[in-house]
């Protein structure tokens, strides 16, 4: 039996392992392998691998993390998860099982993007959702927000720091008076057409025939858990700006007893930093959970 199975072993997952390991607590990561930031090439704001891509980070966090003789691995889905604290059973799609006193999730979330052609296959490469992590590279220039939540008039107007804005509606939300003034005064910039595809880096075709080249664009996905199964578990779920996300107390355990989340499944905003940094936290009290049991 593990100390804590840990369903996920993207940076959270991993942040999170590494705490356990080092308390000399047995723990098994199951990954299916596909990480969020998956499609971006570079990976920025994240202390000491500025500008380092996101699968050499992942890949060396992964190499130190199995140098820990109390850590296993398995590259397979967590399909079920059964039984109460302290006598977990995890069944995987492998079609084996594992048995742990503690769950740990940190499976993170799905982006529901617009539809809009071209733009699932720029995502993480010439289309954003997180200024911090890729505004700097744009280098001050133009640069277009697609409408596609409540969050994306905040999110033109926080872009302003980095280069020239257009606000692209695209039929998808209303711009109360007030934010439409707030924004102009910033220097933001309306386009009402809305968008017929994305074509080249990151140049709008819009449906009038008109195009507007930019040098990146960012739309305020929404996300959701990209696993069924802490809902599955009946951990409850709460609605942020951005979408839904696990709710958690202070100690990171969900509404269910032994049951443990971090990373963006678990908090907002996002960006590696905050996932590693979740990770470690969530680690240190799963391991004082077994301490104090």
């Amino acid at each position: 039996m593990y100390d804590v199975i840990i369903i996920g072993g993207g940076y959270a997952g991993m942040a999170a392992a590494l705490q356990l390991a080092r308390a000399r607590r047995s723990c098994l990561v199951l990954d299916k392998g596909e990480r969020r930031n998956r499609f971006a090439s570079q990976s920025h704001g994240f202390l000491g691998q500025d500008g380092v891509s996101p699968s050499l980070i992942a890949d060396q966090a992964r190499e130190q993390l199995l140098a820990y003789p109390d850590v296993s691995w398995r590259s397979v889905e967590a399909v079920s998860i059964m039984g109460a604290t302290d006598n977990f059973t995890v069944e995987t799609g492998g079609g084996d099982a594992a048995t742990g006193r503690r769950i740990l999730f940190a499976t993170g979330v799905h982006d529901e993007l617009p539809d809009i052609p071209g733009l699932a296959e720029r995502w993480g490469q010439s289309v954003f959702h997180c200024p911090y992590c890729h505004g700097y590279e744009l280098d001050q220039g133009r640069i277009g927000v697609i409408g596609a939540s409540d969050m994306s008039a905040h999110q033109a107007e926080l872009l302003t720091d980095w280069g020239d804005v257009t606000f692209l509606i695209n039929q998808t939300l209303t711009v109360d008076e007030a934010d439409a003034q707030r924004l102009s005064d910033k220097g933001v910039v309306f386009e009402p057409t809305p968008i017929a595809r994305i074509e080249d880096k990151a140049k709008i075709v819009l449906t009038d025939g008109r195009t507007l080249s930019f040098a990146g664009l960012f739309v305020a996905s929404r996300v959701k858990p990209a696993s069924a199964l802490p809902h599955v578990m009946g951990c409850v779920l709460e609605r942020t700006p951005i979408g839904y996300q696990l709710q958690t107390d202070r100690c990171k355990q969900t509404s269910v007893d032994g049951v443990y989340a971090c990373g963006d499944l678990a908090r907002a905003p996002h960006s590696l930093s905050l996932a590693v940094g979740d990770g470690a936290l969530a680690g240190a009290m799963v391991h004082q959970s077994l301490v104090w049991a």
